[in-house]
């Protein structure tokens, strides 16, 4: 048997293993199950993707719109609540 090392948050690592601990899980097993399923799927058994508002172009745009309101003095509107 193998020991692996990670750092990590101390606040997530908490989370997680409160989490673990209500579904009758430790960190370990997690870590194990985790292993197994990135064997059987032949790689991270989950998609991993970036948000697409934090895209280069969205932040370009973001930062584009934001200059704009600084030259021009944009327009404050009223938020409306549903």
């Amino acid at each position: 048997m193998a020991s692996v090392n990670i750092r990590v948050n101390d606040n997530d690592k908490k989370a997680v293993e409160q989490i673990l601990a209500d579904i009758g899980l430790t960190l370990s097993s997690a870590t194990n199950a985790f292993y197994k399923q990135i064997i059987m799927h032949r790689g991270i058994p989950f998609e991993l993707k970036v948000d697409p508002f934090f895209s280069q172009e969205n932040l370009k745009r973001l930062e584009k719109n934001a200059e704009q309101m600084k030259t021009t003095g944009g327009q404050i509107h009223e938020v409306l609540n549903d």
